[in-house]
């Protein structure tokens, strides 16, 4: 591959007021306070690159390099960013529902998306220094592809972060603290250090670039299902970066001509208790207030205050989706439904997509005929597991019939 690549960003936009800021400028939010959001010169995009152009290259995030910003060959930090599979759960969900497992991803998480593109713009841009708050998964991508590069990075969890992910980020080279508080107390602590000169910070959508790799999922998605959307999408929403990404990517899928106007209804899901963008849904508002005493076994999705509140509603509205909150009874009783009836080790977070359908399906908000897909967000292998007791002393006679 050369060093340079076609590349077709024009500018950075504010998603607010849509004011246009310079690309290949290392920026934060807007004059506004809002997230950043990249734009590309669609018009000559579709006449320079076809679908056939994608399907004929190899099945990773990078085959959508032309809708992606890094410029150059050698800034991409890759750990080798696979397409990941749709895998059916019939027996747990039903005929047309599919879980999208992003658990294969490096690191294990869908994080690797987001954040091997920030770092990689990170690195382009000359950024020596990353600090960012997180619940886990996020951390661990950072640590690992910000050694990669060469690039320090400061990490910021709650003291109940589950225990696999403290030690993936520290293992891989992440200098790590526990804070007693909450996600967006650790992302208080970044913002000053950053006031202060001493980093860049890498949280949720105070970068434009996360976003870009998050969309990913949806190229993919269209791609896989033959340029056709699902009828809905359950996606476990913290942050909410992968629900504004894909809702991103189906415009600009949609601008090239690859596909039609029709959307999937967009589920965002939460736990009953961190549920701010539910409550704002419910209440009509264009805004989540802060959730207090936020809790849940599903740490990914802890998140009291998300910064892309506005753009996540929006999305959801738009679709004709809505924003559901699902108790942890029912998050755990899905992930052993998909383990032990299809086979899916699903994460807490994925488990509480699958219990959202089940709630959307009962509420009659999607039919058994629709086609869904759920995001599984991590493998389930990094979260505890329910204890096994059972022994046999094998210098005992053995009851097979017990077996």
């Amino acid at each position: 591959m050369t060093a340079e690549r076609p590349t077709y960003v024009t500018h950075l936009e504010c998603s607010a007021r849509g004011e246009r800021y310079p690309a290949d400028t290392l920026h934060q939010l807007s004059r506004a306070g809002k997230p950043l959001l990249v734009r590309y010169d669609l018009a000559r995009l579709a006449r320079d690159w076809s679908r056939d152009d994608a399907e004929a290259r190899p099945a990773d995030l990078w085959r959508w390099r032309e809708l992606l910003p890094v410029r150059r060959t050698g800034d991409i930090v890759s750990l080798g960013e696979i397409e990941t599979p749709l895998i059916p759960i019939p027996r747990a969900g039903g005929a047309r529902v599919l879980v999208k497992d992003e658990g294969r991803l490096p690191t294990g998480s869908f994080k690797a998306r987001g954040l091997v593109m920030a770092v990689s713009m990170a690195k382009a841009l000359g950024v020596t220094r990353i600090a960012m708050p997180t619940n886990g998964n996020a951390g661990a991508a950072l640590a690992a592809y910000a050694s990669r590069a060469g690039i320090e990075t400061v990490i910021l969890c709650p003291e109940d972060t589950p225990e696999a992910n403290v030690r993936e980020i520290a293992l891989q080279g992440g200098r790590v603290w526990r804070v007693n508080g909450l996600i967006d107390e650790c992302g208080a602590i970044v913002a000053e250090g950053t006031r202060q000169g001493r980093w860049f910070d890498l949280s949720t959508l105070k970068e434009p670039y996360r976003i870009e790799g998050k969309k990913t999922m949806g190229l993919e998605l269209a791609l896989q299902l033959g340029w056709r959307l699902p009828d809905a999408i359950f996606y476990p929403t913290g942050g909410g970066t992968g629900l504004i990404g894909m809702w991103k990517a189906f415009d600009e899928l949609e601008a090239l001509g690859w596909i039609g106007p029709e959307r999937p209804k967009m589920f965002a899901v939460q736990a009953a208790g961190c549920a701010p963008i539910v409550k704002a849904f419910d209440e009509g508002a264009d805004h989540a207030e802060r959730w207090e005493n936020a809790h849940t076994i599903a740490a990914g999705i802890r998140v009291p205050k998300a910064l892309g509140d506005f753009l996540i509603l929006d999305a959801v509205r738009k679709s004709g989706g809505r924003a559901i909150a699902v108790e942890d009874e029912a998050t755990l009783q899905a992930v052993s439904d998909a383990a032990g009836q299809d086979g899916l080790l699903l994460c807490p977070e994925g488990g509480a997509t699958l219990a959202a359908y089940r709630q959307a399906l009962a509420e009659g908000w999607v039919g058994a005929g629709n086609e869904c897909v759920l995001f599984n967000c991590a493998t389930g292998l990094k979260y505890p597991m329910p204890s096994v007791t059972r022994a046999l002393d094998r210098h005992q006679p053995i009851d097979f019939d017990a077996l």
